[in-house]
C-alpha cells in the first residue's frame, strides 16, 4: 500500500561520523525506501554540513512541500546552537535551522538528536501507548537524554551532565565509553549506571525509563543488576530513532 504524502516526511540525522537520512512514514515510524548516508567530514564548516544535508534531501526526489526534520548533536534553542562538542565550533551561536533551510531550499526543523530519539521511542518504540513521563537515556560516548510527557517533548535536557554525589558528571562515571575505557564488567558498569538512574528518578520521577545506545542490545545481560521504580525498557528503534523522530517533529510542525 502506498503511503499518502500527508504521512510522509524526511528525517536527517547529523552524527559525528555520518549524516544519514530517509523518508519516514510518520504514522508508523518505518522507513519508506532506503536510508542514504554520507560520512561526516572531520570538523567540517557549517556550510559543508548543510550541503551534505541538502544532498541527502535532494536524493529522494520528493515533492517540495514534504516536511524535513534534522537532528543535531548539541542543544538547539529556538533554532540556535549554544554549544557543540563533536562538530566545528563555528556552529556556536548560529541559527542552524535557518542555515539548513537556506541550503535545502525549504523550511527545515532542527532539534537535538537525543530529543529526536526520545520522541521516536515514545511514539513508535518502547513507550508507545504509555501515558505519563518517559525518559530516554542514550548511553554511548556520553549520556544523552530526552524527556517526554504525554507525548510532548521537553527539549534540551542534559542529564548526562547531572552532578553525582561522588562529584563526577553522570557521563564521566557511567557512559558506555567509560565501561570500555576502564574495562568494567557489565555488573560493575551497571552499578555505576544505578547511581545515574537514582539521581534521574529522584529529580524527574519518570513512569518509564528507556535505555538506548549500542549497549542497549545487551539489555538482558545487565538489566538484572538495576533497580528502578519506573518501568525499565530497552530502546526498540536503535539507529533509526533519530531519523524517525526528526521526521515526526517536522510533520507535526507543518500540520
Amino acid at each position: 500500500m502506498t503511503t499518502p504524502l500527508s504521512a510522509q516526511a524526511i528525517g536527517v540525522d547529523i552524527g559525528g561520523s555520518g549524516i544519514k537520512g530517509a523518508i519516514v512514514n510518520t504514522a508508523t515510524g518505518e522507513f519508506i525506501g532506503e536510508e542514504k548516508r554520507i560520512p561526516t567530514p572531520e570538523l567540517a564548516k557549517p556550510e559543508v554540513i548543510a550541503d551534505i544535508v541538502s544532498q541527502i534531501v535532494d536524493s529522494f526526489d520528493m515533492e517540495p512541500n514534504i516536511p524535513v526534520g534534522v537532528t543535531f548533536p548539541a542543544p538547539i534553542i529556538n533554532g540556535v546552537c549554544p554549544l557543540v562538542a563533536n562538530l566545528s565550533q563555528d556552529f556556536v551561536g548560529m541559527n542552524v535551522a535557518e542555515l539548513m533551510s537556506a541550503h535545502v531550499g525549504r523550511p527545515v526543523v532542527v532539534l537535538n538528536d537525543a530529543d529526536a530519539a526520545g520522541l521516536a521511542e515514545a511514539e513508535f518504540g518502547a513507550a508507545h501507548g504509555q501515558d505519563g513521563t518517559t525518559i530516554v537515556l542514550t548511553l554511548g560516548t556520553g549520556i544523552g537524554s530526552a524527556l517526554v510527557r504525554d507525548g510532548m517533548l521537553v527539549p534540551n535536557t542534559e542529564m548526562g551532565h547531572i552532578l553525582l554525589p561522588n562529584g563526577l558528571k553522570a557521563e564521566k562515571w557511567a557512559a558506555s565509553s567509560i565501561r570500555t575505557k576502564e574495562n568494567l564488567s557489565l555488573e560493575q558498569w551497571a552499578q555505576r549506571l544505578q547511581d545515574v538512574i537514582d539521581m534521574v528518578e529522584m529529580l524527574f520521577s519518570p513512569d518509564t525509563l528507556i535505555l538506548g545506545g549500542g549497549i542497549s542490545t545487551r539489555f538482558d545481560e545487565f538489566s538484572g543488576f538495576l533497580s528502578t521504580r519506573a518501568d525499565l525498557e530497552p530502546a526498540r528503534l536503535f539507529n533509526t530513532a533519530g531519523i524517525a523522530g526528526a521526521a515526526l517533529v517536522a510533520a507535526q510542525e507543518q500540520a
